[in-house]
């Protein structure tokens, strides 16, 4: 018979073997941090265990990161449990690493998150693939199978052209009575990337295509949140399914529209005949099937398509938001915009890109949307491929680095008025277009987006277009919208609705 002397001692046990782990643990978190080298950029001192995980904002981690640089310098580390990260901030540091030794901070650290949903050994696709051969085969196709789709050339600027004339017959259906853009926007940027990679475009009111775009905004918000945070740096998590759920749902249910899709090409394709760019991919995985070393196969076909559905859609998305933002809380950059649009192109002609040299106080609005509105933060994380020395500090590889664009973009020693929207950051004392070195956006180096021209012609296009056909108004019942930014990954603007005047 059990007695209660028995119970005594194996709840004594059962503590002090909790009380010898804790300490083992005490124990383990000193020795990692003696270990580091004495050459690695400082930090903030953190928790046992934690690190400085409660110091970081993860609602707004890029502003978190430029206080923290004021105290530690432009090159610092922090650390999430037991992992090290190094952060980079301001332009100098910067253009030392991004753009003057790019390859060295090419690779990518592991997303155990993302393992889950098949990013995967060879199969990680193009945004996380780590550096290597099937990364730079795969760069390399993905570039020549979108300038064979018109990246660049005047066939793409038609469609992107025709398709802002849909937007226009969207936006001219509210009839000037007040609305929330983002979908409409997003329904039409998202449809370049469907007529390169599907073959073909979604009405404004397919349903089907309506629940993926707020798939994709639901999957952004979920995989850069505070919880994902906490699964990438204790993978053992990944195994607790209703965890793992709650985080890529989203994601698994884009996976699987992206799925049909490809499986419907698969029905129909011909190696005569590339309608796409997933025909294409079709065709290059008929030219390796018997090379075994190979990694261009069905797997990372699904994982690419995702990549350039989510990078080329959200990003011009979000740019366009702001853009129109700042038009309705600054008339008169408005108005200014306008008056060389009527100058240069008229009423009647449709924009081309041929007008952007003429047209330098539209450019540079546009550049100056982009950054003000600093639409990618922090991007994903890079990894040293190799030991590097940053500003006098050791960087061994493998060590995981957090590129602070943010504090490129908003750099005060850069730009006049940081914090301010300021079209004149991009114009001379003559009123010409300047482009200014630190305008990195889009980030540099080896792993700058691969879609940054088509990104430019769709917000030349779209922008112009748009402010060609509409005065854009605050509604004359609603309060000034506000410019604080909400954190998802990217940096967008909280929802507001806008009147859109026709221009008769």
């Amino acid at each position: 018979m059990v007695t209660l002397e028995f119970f005594s001692v194996l709840f004594s046990n059962i503590f002090l073997l909790g009380i010898s782990f804790i300490i083992c643990l005490f124990l383990l978190d000193f020795v990692k941090s003696k270990k580091k080298c004495s050459q690695f950029p400082p930090g903030p001192k953190g928790l046992p265990f934690l690190g400085n995980i409660l110091q970081v904002d993860f609602t707004s981690p890029q502003v978190t990161f430029c206080q923290m640089s004021k105290e530690y310098g432009n090159v610092f580390s922090v650390q999430y449990f037991w992992k090290k990260y190094v952060v980079l901030n301001g332009f100098e540091a910067m253009k030392d690493v991004l753009i003057d030794r790019s390859e060295d901070i090419a690779d990518r650290p592991r997303f155990p998150i993302f393992e889950t949903v098949g990013y995967t050994g060879e199969n990680k696709g193009i945004v996380l693939a780590r550096y290597g051969n099937s990364w730079k085969d795969h760069r390399r196709f993905i570039l020549t199978t979108l300038r064979n789709f018109g990246m660049g050339k005047k066939s793409l600027e038609e469609t992107v052209t025709e398709e802002a004339q849909y937007l226009c017959s969207a936006f001219m259906s509210k009839k000037g009575h007040p609305f929330n853009p983002h979908y409409l926007v997003n329904n039409a940027v998202g449809n370049i990337i469907c007529l390169i990679a599907f073959g073909n475009r979604f009405e404004y009111d397919d349903h089907k295509f309506q629940q993926l775009l707020h798939l994709f905004d639901a999957a952004l918000k979920a995989e850069s949140g505070f919880l994902a945070q906490i699964v990438n740096e204790f993978p053992i998590l990944t195994n607790i399914p209703w965890l793992v759920d709650r985080i890529m749902e989203p994601e698994r249910n884009v996976f699987a529209f992206l799925k049909e899709m490809i499986s419907e090409h698969k029905k129909t394709w011909n190696p005569n005949y590339i309608r796409d760019f997933i025909d294409a991919y079709l065709l290059e995985m008929e030219k390796v099937k018997e090379d075994s070393s190979s990694t261009f196969n069905e797997a990372n076909l699904l994982l690419i398509t995702n990549d350039l559905f989510g990078a080329g859609t959200e990003t011009t998305t979000t740019t366009l938001r702001w853009a129109l933002l700042y038009m309705i809380l600054y008339p008169d950059i408005q108005s200014k915009v306008q008056e060389e649009i009527d100058q240069v192109i008229g009423r009647e002609r449709k924009p081309t890109m041929g007008d952007v040299l003429k047209m330098p106080y539209t450019n540079a609005v546009i550049h100056e949307v982009q950054r003000s509105g600093d639409i990618i933060p922090l991007a994903f994380p890079h990894m040293t491929y190799r030991d590097i020395e940053v500003q006098g500090f050791f960087i061994p590889k493998g060590t995981s680095i957090i590129t602070n664009l943010s504090s490129v973009l908003k750099d005060k020693h850069v730009w006049e008025k940081p914090l301010q929207f300021y079209p004149k950051h991009f114009l001379d004392e003559n009123g010409k277009f300047v482009k200014r070195e630190a305008f990195i956006p889009f980030s540099a180096g080896r792993r700058v987006c691969l879609g940054e021209q088509l990104a430019r012609m769709e917000l030349f296009l779209f922008f112009t277009t748009l402010l060609q056909q509409f005065t854009f108004e605050i509604p004359s019942d609603q309060p000034r919208p506000m410019e604080d930014p909400c954190y998802a990954f990217t940096l967008s603007p909280k929802p507001y609705n806008i009147c859109a005047v026709a221009r008769v």
